[in-house]
């Protein structure tokens, strides 16, 4: 299988220089590849600061590595030609937080919708270029008469996130990376946009990057599924095995935080804590301070990723008796779609 959209061991750190105490390594070599002809969707998961963000930064081009390289269709992303980085552009498009932020408020929602199909001389007419913005419209769940022609604060926050997604959509990319699309919508809305993703995936072809701190929307809409801690891969592989049994101590955390609807526990009962178990420097693993199972090892040796099955990887001392995983690509553990079988976010 050949990359579409690859990095290979990115490091990204912030701040001063090589001295300065105020370097922030907000993502620690990281290599994993999105594949041409394997159109899947894939969760980055883990809580504020785990580095998902920068990721999606990272890919977009909007920041570079300081170490590290991040290609696409086999072409480092800093040295594409002005027309390599316009078709780059185009096919790797994103979804982000807050849609209100997107929108010029003294601008009709048209504007966000047209803009594109003319820099991108994308339509020959207005009458084709109306019909390629209906549409998109309908596509994701919205009627272009009721829709078109209003300004952005006469829209509720899921139809302004479902233009965010038309507007992708109109440019037919390969790859769309979704950097929280629905944490700012309410719950009743969630649903219909995750399935308006999805569809991109099972109806297009388009592979999906979804980036949350919400474990049951990536259950929800994910095939495979990478947990980042502080920067660092915690633990990769299907979303079925990750979620459904967690190896990674950090990973078991994070699922046991989940509200679980059982009418006989009180609020907050039976939730596990972020609670750091020692207070001491660590060289090891990132998580050793906070991580119940922790052993001497620990603290003065990071982790190597074990392979514990064909489609799972933990980065923790626990399962060294488990091979290391070869290369540093971790996606060779992704499930294939056609191997999974995932309900769709409606539940259909």
């Amino acid at each position: 299988m050949s990359g579409l959209l690859e990095l290979r061991n990115v490091t990204k750190v912030f701040g001063g220089g090589i001295f300065s105490k105020n370097r922030t390594t907000a993502l620690e070599d990281l290599s994993f590849t999105l594949y041409t002809d394997q159109s899947s969707i894939t969760s980055i998961v883990g809580e504020s600061g785990s580095g998902k963000t920068t990721v999606a930064r990272l890919l977009l081009g909007m920041i570079a590595p300081t170490k590290g390289h991040i290609s696409y269709k086999g072409k480092d992303v800093a040295e594409m030609s002005r027309a390599e980085r316009k078709e780059f552009r185009r096919e790797v498009q994103p979804i982000f937080q807050d849609p209100f932020e997107v929108f010029n408020p003294f601008y009709k929602v048209d504007h966000v919708l047209k803009v594109p199909i003319s820099k991108f001389k994308l339509a020959d007419s207005e009458a084709e270029e109306r019909s390629m913005i209906s549409d998109a419209l309908e596509m994701v769940g919205l009627r272009p008469d009721e829709t078109l022609g209003r300004y952005p604060h006469q829209l509720s926050g899921g139809q302004r996130q479902r233009i965010m997604v038309a507007r992708a959509l109109l440019l037919k990319p390969r790859v769309i990376l979704a950097d929280e699309p629905v944490s700012m919508v309410d719950a009743s809305l969630r649903a219909t946009i995750l399935e308006s993703i999805h569809s991109l995936n099972r109806e297009l072809g388009i592979s999906i990057l979804y980036i949350t701190h919400d474990l049951t929307t990536a259950y929800q809409i994910s095939d495979n599924i990478l947990v980042l801690y502080r920067g660092s891969v915690a633990e990769v592989g299907s979303v079925d095995a990750v979620i459904k049994d967690p190896k990674h101590p950090y990973t078991q955390l994070l699922v046991g935080s989940i509200p679980q609807p059982d009418p006989e526990l009180a609020w907050g009962e039976g939730r596990t804590s972020f609670v750091p178990v020692a207070n001491r420097a660590v060289n090891g693993c990132k998580f050793a301070d906070r991580c119940d199972s922790v052993m001497d090892l620990c603290w003065n040796n990071v982790p190597p990723r074990y392979q514990l099955e064909r489609h799972r990887v933990a980065t923790c001392h626990l399962f060294g008796d488990s091979p290391v995983m070869t290369g540093s690509d971790v996606s060779q553990v992704f499930a294939a779609r056609t191997e999974v079988s995932r309900p769709t976010p409606s539940g259909k």
